[in-house]
């Protein structure tokens, strides 16, 4: 019973993330040490510089909207067997499409803000459809592809951001998106220098004008929800776990192996051109710009799914501590002159701890069987 205990345990996600976090932190510790400087006061420093300032948590949250996106989008993919990592791809052209037709269609908001939504949406699951269509009918492997694709859809960025028409001389990049296409808080008055109203708001007045506070974060929730009611409560869903789970089986039992693969990576697709389309709707500057490109907001969201052990709502929580993280660093950085890169090892730290949990219960396994093998020859 006791090995039974000791293997749950060791089973559990947040028993491990929990752990890794602990040992993250330790050795980053040994490393601040390394180059003089106190671990316990700079981490005190990190944490309530972002807790004790509003204008911080909400950066907190803005910044974790596309990861919970991009995140959601990878620990889908995982759930179903595959690995996307062609996020990052799938994020730049939902991001492009999105800024491309923002900038060139003027509608009416409740009109505007769906159909970038929706070619985002559309663009980032031709990538991911295309990565999925090569391994189910020519045995391509996902991170193959996905690789590949990333690199097109970065050049492809790049393009557009500097050689298009579209392009602005003398600047980093396009035009912004019309404003009809925004989604963050009181975007005309931004967009027109008017921060006169901005400041009666209750609550969030005085920081509105200082952050890009947005309606991204209800646009992840409802990611989050309806891709657990898929994979959980659903016959795609559970097509697509046994797919992903024993594919000989489930073709056993007449399940079409190729079809649920092309499904799950355009599924997994259209929610990483979400998360590109919804970042330039709600983040300044509202461009298609060179700048975009190294936002690494795919890869994070490997990062994330990876500390929530493949859990959709699991996602949720990781990308905030993600994003605590990263937004931490940079006032470590400029409370303490620690190195803001340390935040970059702590987080590698993390997902290495996590990696290595993942053998635990083979350990617990070992341990109790071991046991029992001396147990008999007692």
């Amino acid at each position: 019973m006791k090995e039974n205990k000791l293997k749950k345990l060791f089973s559990n996600q947040l028993f491990a993330t929990t752990i890794a976090l602990i040992l993250g932190f330790i050795v980053s510790g040994f490393v601040l040490l390394a180059i003089g400087k106190n671990p316990i006061s700079v981490y005190i420093g990190m944490f309530s510089g972002v807790f004790g300032n509003p204008r911080n948590i909400a950066e907190t949250i803005i910044k974790a909207t596309p990861i919970i996106i991009t995140g959601a989008s990878i620990a889908f993919a995982f759930k179903t067997g595959l690995f996307n990592i062609g996020a990052e791809g799938q994020y730049i052209v939902g991001f492009v499409a999105a800024g491309i037709v923002g900038i060139l269609v003027d509608l009416p908001s409740i009109i505007q803000i769906p159909l970038l939504l929706i070619v985002g949406m559309v663009a980032g699951m031709l990538f991911g459809g295309l990565s999925g269509l090569l391994k189910a009918k020519f045995g391509v492997h996902e991170v193959i592809s996905g690789i590949m694709l990333n690199w097109i859809a970065f050049y492809l960025q790049m393009y557009v951001s500097l050689s298009s028409p579209l392009f602005i001389k003398e600047t980093s990049g396009t035009a912004p998106i019309n404003v009809s296409g925004q989604i963050k808080l009181f975007a005309a008055q931004k967009a027109a220098g008017d921060y006169s109203e901005l400041v009666k708001v209750p609550v969030i007045g005085p920081i509105l004008g200082r952050t890009d506070i947005n309606y991204g974060i209800f646009v992840a929730l409802i990611v989050i929800f309806v891709l657990h009611f898929i994979i959980k409560k659903t016959t795609l869903g559970y097509q697509l776990r046994a797919v992903g789970f024993n594919k000989h089986a489930a073709e056993f039992a007449g399940i079409n192996v190729n079809k649920n693969i092309i499904r799950s990576m355009a599924i997994a697709g259209a929610v990483a051109g979400l998360a590109g389309a919804v970042n330039i709707m709600a983040i300044s500057p509202h461009k298609i710009n060179s700048i975009a490109m190294f936002e690494n907001y795919g890869f994070d969201g490997l990062s994330v799914a990876l500390m929530a052990g493949s859990s959709i709502p699991g996602v949720v929580l990781s990308s905030l501590l993600f994003s605590i993280l990263k937004i931490g660093g940079n006032v470590m950085q400029l409370n303490t002159g620690a190195p803001s890169e340390l935040i970059s090892v702590l987080i590698g730290i993390i997902i290495f701890f996590i990696a290595l949990a993942n053998i635990l219960p083979v350990l617990a396994d070992k341990i109790a069987s071991r046991k029992v093998k001396e147990k008999k020859n007692e």
